[in-house]
């Protein structure tokens, strides 16, 4: 004769075997039923606390990048103690969208020359040029800043180069001090670029482009050139050379043995470049603020790349740029 057996709607069912069924007459039923239902509200109270601890750490871990990146560490304030030579890097080319940018160099030479313990500044350069707007920023600032702080001296020590652009910023300064191995000059323009018409003639390739404008299609590398804009790119380059060879002249003075050769482009060793007028001296940074300065202890102004930049690149932010730059850089000015 069979047991009447009612099943527990709250346990659910194990595969592969019965379910465990509780006899409608086994005494205290239905406090077992009750403890079975308790024990499983207590289980997914339980789960449900777990999720909510979890996601508060989500938060607070978003919320602590968030802080970092707005705090934006490349902006700390530089801790200084007592009399001490200022230094700030331009390393690199110089563009707005590097560590050689104007922005970056002329905040870090405002700092400089704002700290009341500064003796003097030094702008260690290692650059082979860039944009001559970008130079010509990172000129202007320096001599105002000379104009403003008349007692705060402005040395330029070169490392490895200071052609072009490099250059153009440096001649700002009092004095600039090389290696006898330095690279130094190239004070000239140029326009670089890729011409593909004779590649797409024996391709069977067609450039189909309309314009507005006459000239719209200007240095377009899948068009063939023209006198005119031959001419008109020629003009360019001979008022930035012109403008180049002006800020040198202002900043070096009567120092520059000027020659035939030393606005053509041409750059020259560090021992070759004090003959030329080109620079003052042989020395490196612990020199010129150990001797010339008399203020050995250095500190370092240079703005630091922040966290948020440092991401940006490691993880590819600026790739949806990337086909935009390249075709932007095709007959781009550049001093190098």
């Amino acid at each position: 004769m069979s047991d009447n057996l009612t099943p527990d709607p709250n346990e659910p069912a194990a595969t592969g075997r019965e379910p465990r069924r509780v006899p409608a007459d086994e005494p205290n039923w239905e406090r077992a039923a009750l403890e079975r239902i308790a024990l499983a509200a207590v289980n997914e109270q339980r789960a449900a606390r777990r999720w909510r601890i979890f996601f508060r750490f989500l938060f607070l871990g978003v919320l602590v990048l968030v802080a970092w990146a707005v705090l934006d560490f490349s902006g700390e304030k530089v801790a200084t103690t007592g009399r001490h030579s200022a230094l700030v890097t331009l390393e690199g080319e110089i563009s707005s969208d590097t560590n050689a940018n104007a922005e970056d160099v002329d905040a870090a030479l405002a700092s400089a020359f704002d700290d009341a313990g500064t003796a003097g500044v030094i702008l260690r350069c290692n650059s082979p040029g860039g944009s001559p707007v970008q130079a010509g920023i990172i000129y202007r600032e320096i001599r105002r800043l000379r104009a403003k702080y008349p007692s705060i001296p402005l040395y330029v020590v070169v490392s490895d180069m200071c052609a072009s652009g490099g250059y153009y910023a440096a001649a700002a300064a009092d004095k600039i001090y090389v290696d006898k191995a330095s690279i130094v000059g190239s004070i000239g323009v140029l326009m670089d670029g890729f011409g593909f018409t004779g590649l797409m003639d024996k391709l069977g390739i067609q450039r189909r482009m309309r314009t507005s404008g006459e000239n719209k299609g200007f240095y377009d590398p899948f068009s063939p050139d023209t006198p005119k804009m031959d001419e008109h790119a020629q003009a360019m380059l001979d008022e930035i050379h012109a403008q180049f060879i002006d800020a040198v002249k202002q900043g070096r003075g009567k120092r520059l043995q000027e020659s035939q050769d030393i606005f053509s482009g041409l750059f020259w060793t560090g021992e070759k470049s004090v003959e030329l007028g080109l620079a003052d001296g042989f020395g490196d940074t612990d020199y010129v603020a150990r001797e010339i300065i008399k203020a050995p202890d250095v500190v370092d102004y240079t703005v630091k790349e922040s966290i948020t930049d440092r991401v940006a690149r490691k993880f590819g932010a600026a790739v949806g740029n990337g086909a935009v730059h390249a075709m932007a850089a095709i007959g781009r000015l550049n001093l190098r």
